[in-house]
C-alpha cells in the first residue's frame, strides 16, 4: 500500500463539492466504464451513509466506500452495518489498499456498531477476496446489473472472537 495514502471519513452533508465530484467519477469510471455496466450510481443511498475517501499523495481519489448502520440500507437486517460501493482505482489494485479500505471500513463499523454483524454484496470474482477479511458467503451468486454477485456476511463479533 501507498504510504502517503490519505483516509478521510465524512457522512454526506459535510463531503466538499470536491470530494463528491471526485467520489462519483471514481465509481463512474470503475463501475460504469471500466466494468461496462449502465446502471444508476445515484441510488439515493448516499445521503443515508458515512463515505471513506482514499488520496494518494497527489490528492487523486484512488479508494472510496459508503458505510450504513444497521438497519439503514436493509431494513430486514437491523443489527448489521453495511458497507458498499467499495472502488479502488485501477492504478491503485493489486498494491494492499484495497484491503486497507475494508480494513478502515469494518473497523468504524464496529466501533459505530459493536456488538453487530456486517453485510456486503460483493462481486463474485471477489469472494475469496472478502473471505480473508472474514466475510461468508451466505447466497448463491446472482445477477445484479448484469454481474454475479454474492451475499456476504461477517459475523458479529462476540467476547470469544475478540482478539
Amino acid at each position: 500500500m501507498n504510504p502517503h495514502t490519505t483516509w478521510h471519513w465524512a457522512p454526506f452533508e459535510i463531503l466538499s463539492l470536491t470530494d463528491l465530484y471526485d467520489l462519483m467519477r471514481l465509481r463512474q469510471e470503475v463501475f460504469v466504464v471500466e466494468q461496462s455496466c449502465v446502471y444508476l450510481d445515484a441510488d439515493g443511498y448516499d445521503q443515508k451513509a458515512r463515505h471513506l475517501l482514499g488520496r494518494d499523495g497527489e490528492g487523486q481519489l484512488v479508494a472510496c466506500l459508503r458505510l450504513f448502520a444497521p438497519g439503514v440500507k436493509y431494513p430486514e437486517f437491523s443489527t448489521d452495518a453495511v458497507i458498499g460501493r467499495v472502488c479502488t482505482a485501477a492504478s491503485a489494485r493489486r498494491t494492499g489498499l484495497g484491503q486497507e479500505l475494508m480494513r478502515r471500513g469494518i473497523a468504524e463499523a464496529e466501533r459505530l456498531w459493536p456488538g453487530g454483524g456486517i453485510r456486503i454484496s460483493a462481486q463474485a470474482y471477489l469472494r475469496s477476496f472478502y473471505g480473508k477479511l472474514g466475510f461468508e458467503a451466505i447466497s448463491e451468486p446472482y445477477d445484479e446489473d448484469g454481474i454475479p454477485h454474492v451475499e456476504m456476511v461477517r459475523p458479529a463479533k462476540t467476547p470469544d472472537t475478540v482478539q
